[in-house]
């Protein structure tokens, strides 16, 4: 039993074929989805899927690129929508210094709202992070122990794994890991203990080295846990077993 806790379900490219998309992921073993919010829209469309399908979670959250959006009203709805019981966390949300589609003043004030409004709902968050390490590490380390902080894709060095994992941080592996130049990913993979590993597609994006070109979905995650069993020298059943527990406690899922 494999947990993909990422993907973005309610994105347009799966309107033909959502419920196969669903069904293709039980039949590999992927049992539980954790359906991600990137603004209002997708939040509630989040909320809809998980209401309609077992095995299927929602957060609710207002991504970086979104972060001028945000406001007292827009906080309010996200704060509503997380009463649903499908609702496990708060997210994306975070800084995105690569593209800055939202000027980074908005951007953090943004992350730092919604990551207030995930310690009063006492959610966990899931952190988007691209090109921004400093400020994304340095903002969360006045939250370690407050809070789940689940780091989305891993990007980052050996270096910064090692902090994160300091502060207690879950750090989530996706498509990328899979590439046989992502060195510093594999440098990374090996030295995290497998009690913080979680994995993830971020479908539709980043599908792994074996279906490269092709849109990313749920069913694929078993190449990229195959992948990290191998870099970190156990089975899959072991890897498996373990990845699964990490989400069950991050996401508290049942």
């Amino acid at each position: 039993m494999l947990v993909d806790t990422h993907a973005h379900l309610q994105w347009a490219s799966f309107d033909r074929d959502r419920e196969e998309v669903i069904c293709r992921a039980r039949e590999v073993g992927v049992e539980n989805i954790v359906n991600i919010g990137f603004d209002v829209e997708g939040s509630k469309k989040a909320i809809e899927l998980a209401e309609k399908h077992a095995g299927v979670s929602a957060t609710v959250g207002i991504h970086p690129h979104n972060a001028s959006q945000l406001n007292q009203d827009v906080l309010n709805v996200l704060r509503k929508l997380s009463e649903n019981p499908k609702v496990v966390a708060i997210g994306e949300i975070g800084l995105d210094y690569y593209r800055n589609l939202s000027p980074r003043e908005s951007q953090k004030k943004a992350f730092e709202a919604q990551l207030s409004l995930a310690e009063e709902l006492r959610l966990p968050v899931v952190i988007h992070d691209r090109n921004a390490h400093a400020d994304i590490l340095e903002i969360l380390s006045r939250l370690k122990g407050k809070m789940k902080i689940i780091m989305h894709c891993f990007s980052g060095s050996r270096e910064m794994a090692e902090q994160c994992l300091r502060y207690g941080f879950y750090i989530s592996f996706a498509g990328p890991v899979t590439f046989p130049n992502a060195r510093r990913l594999h440098e990374a993979a090996r030295m995290i203990s497998v009690n913080k590993i979680l994995l993830e597609t971020d479908s539709p994006w980043l599908a792994p080295q074996e279906v490269r070109g092709k849109r990313n979905e749920p069913a694929f995650l078993p190449f990229i846990a195959k992948k990290m069993a191998d870099l970190k020298g156990i089975s899959m059943d072991k890897l498996a077993e373990a990845t699964t527990k990490n989400a069950r406690e991050a996401f508290q899922l049942s």
